[in-house]
This record gives C-alpha cells, sequence and structure tokens, in this order.
C-alpha cells in the first residue's frame, strides 16, 4: 500500500506553461521598454500625442509589465513550493511569451493601432520584418518545446498506484 506522501505528484503542465508565458511577456516588454524605449529612443508606447503622454504611456507599460513579472514569479514559486512545476513546460512557455508579446507588438500595436512604429523618418520594412520575423522564429521554437515536453509528468503506467 502507498501513502499519500510517497506517491508522485503530479506536475501542472498547464500552469507552468501559463507562468512561463507570462514571465515570457514581462521580460519581452521590459526589453523593449528598456532598449528602444529609453537607450535607443526610437519611440514610445504611444507616439500620437504629446512628449508627456509619450512618457507616461512608457511608465504605464513598465507599471503592467512590472506587476505581471512579479505575480508571474509568486505563481512560479508556488508551482515550485508544491512541487508541481513543469519545468520544460515553463521553458516552452517562457519562449512562447517572448514571441507572443513581440507578434502582438508587431501586428496589433505597429501596424492596426499605429500606437507607434520601431522607427521614424526610416524604411521600416526591414524593421518590421526583423522584428516580426524574430517573433514567429521565437513562436516555432516555443511550441516545439511545449510539444517536446507534451508527456511531462506523466506517470508511466508501471509506477500507477492500483489501489488497496
Amino acid at each position: 500500500m502507498t501513502s499519500a506522501r510517497t506517491r508522485p505528484v503530479p506536475v501542472d503542465r498547464r500552469r507552468s506553461l501559463l507562468v512561463g508565458a507570462m514571465i515570457g511577456i514581462a521580460v519581452m516588454a521590459a526589453a523593449d521598454t528598456i532598449v528602444f524605449h529609453q537607450l535607443l529612443s526610437w519611440h514610445h508606447f504611444y507616439d500620437r500625442s504629446t512628449r508627456d503622454m509619450s512618457l507616461l504611456s512608457d511608465g504605464l507599460l513598465q507599471t503592467t509589465y512590472l506587476a505581471l513579472l512579479v505575480a508571474g514569479f509568486f505563481w512560479f514559486a508556488d508551482l515550485r513550493r508544491r512541487r508541481t512545476l513543469a519545468r520544460r513546460s515553463a521553458w516552452a512557455g517562457f519562449v512562447l511569451g517572448l514571441g507572443a508579446f513581440q507578434l502582438f507588438d508587431g501586428i496589433v500595436d505597429h501596424k492596426l493601432l499605429k500606437v507607434h512604429q520601431i522607427r521614424y523618418d526610416v524604411d521600416v520594412l526591414p524593421y518590421d520584418l526583423a522584428w516580426n520575423g524574430a517573433a514567429v522564429a521565437l513562436l516555432v521554437l516555443g511550441a516545439v518545446l511545449a510539444w517536446r515536453s507534451r508527456d511531462e509528468g506523466r506517470i508511466p503506467p508501471a509506477e500507477h498506484v492500483t489501489g488497496p
């Protein structure tokens, strides 16, 4: 007879994937804000108004990604504490989150809503191709990692508990 304490705890692949995506989105938003908004000064989150409004929009974006990052790490810590973290799935989610943020920014923010462009006063096509191409590459890599981790946490048939 196997006690409840010695039974293997199944990992939570879905939540691990989600927490990884949450952290990935936050990290890519941070990289975008730090590199393109602050260091290179190519654009702000919302460039269709005054400079003050552009800086405010960057501050709101930073507040959002920091809250997402903190919440993601608390959720990550909870999964680890419960010993239900599926590490490979979390990594897959992380890479998917990186790509999802980048593609959303490149398609929705840049093209559909036109809140900002990557750069101004240049031909943006090469930048768009590089930005969105990198996003698609991250999404493909994340999908491959997620597919390869699909069996993570499954208990092999020989280890199933069959009752008292």
